[in-house]
């Protein structure tokens, strides 16, 4: 495989023709090695217009998805970062080459590990990882850019109040087969805007309890 013709063909063919536009994002997600972050046996599929497995049934987001979240949260060179959900390094290595300081937590510490040492392999320097809950998380630290990277059935709060004022969330929220992508601004200490962005689907976040379905 030439990879560097496939990585532009997936910046071209996906990415820039699903609207993200942006020549900074297009840039931080040529620059990051995407075939050094999936696992060993999806090499061949790494810039598939797809998701691709990871351990525990988790998933790494389609380049499209990665690139209109990376569009929608405009992360600057003097943002903290907060990703929720590691997963295999790769969004978190691209946070990283736009924001000023990224901290990245995943459930699972075998995805943790794998992390670390592909974005070691990155020359990343401003990224720390942790393993813990994410719905565990504490009030005391704020983040002007938040990612989470899994679904969330029903809308949850917590992470819009570890926002910054002027700070944005991503985050996916509904069930199989309707989930619908959010931006959340903070634009005062209580008060926080919405937009709509995309319907996608996504793997559901671990930890998480469904809303009871309807019964007849």
């Amino acid at each position: 495989m030439n990879l560097e013709f496939a990585r532009q063909q997936m910046i071209k063919q996906q990415v820039r023709a699903g609207d993200v536009l942006d020549t900074k994002i297009l840039e931080a997600l040529a620059s990051i090695n995407r075939e050094e972050f999936v696992p060993a046996e999806y090499t061949g599929v790494a810039f598939a217009d797809s998701t691709i497995p990871l351990p525990h049934g988790q998933c790494m987001m389609s380049p499209l998805v990665e690139g209109r979240l990376l569009q929608a949260l405009n992360p600057g060179k003097d943002d903290s970062a907060l990703e929720v959900g590691t997963g295999s390094g790769f969004l978190t290595a691209c946070l990283a080459t736009l924001a000023g300081q990224v901290h990245s937590v995943d459930i699972f510490p075998d995805l943790t590990a794998m992390a670390q040492t592909s974005l070691d392999r990155s020359g990343a320097e401003n990224i720390s990882l942790a393993t813990s809950n994410a719905m565990e998380l504490g009030a005391e630290r704020k983040y002007d850019v938040i990612a989470v990277t899994a679904s969330l059935p029903v809308y949850d709060r917590r992470f819009e109040t570890a926002l910054n004022t002027g700070g944005r969330l991503f985050i996916i929220v509904g069930e199989k087969p309707v989930m619908r992508a959010r931006l959340v601004t903070r634009v005062a200490d209580d008060e926080w805007l919405t937009d709509s962005l995309f319907e996608t689907v996504i793997t559901p976040m671990r930890e998480v309890i469904a809303p009871d379905q309807f019964r007849f």
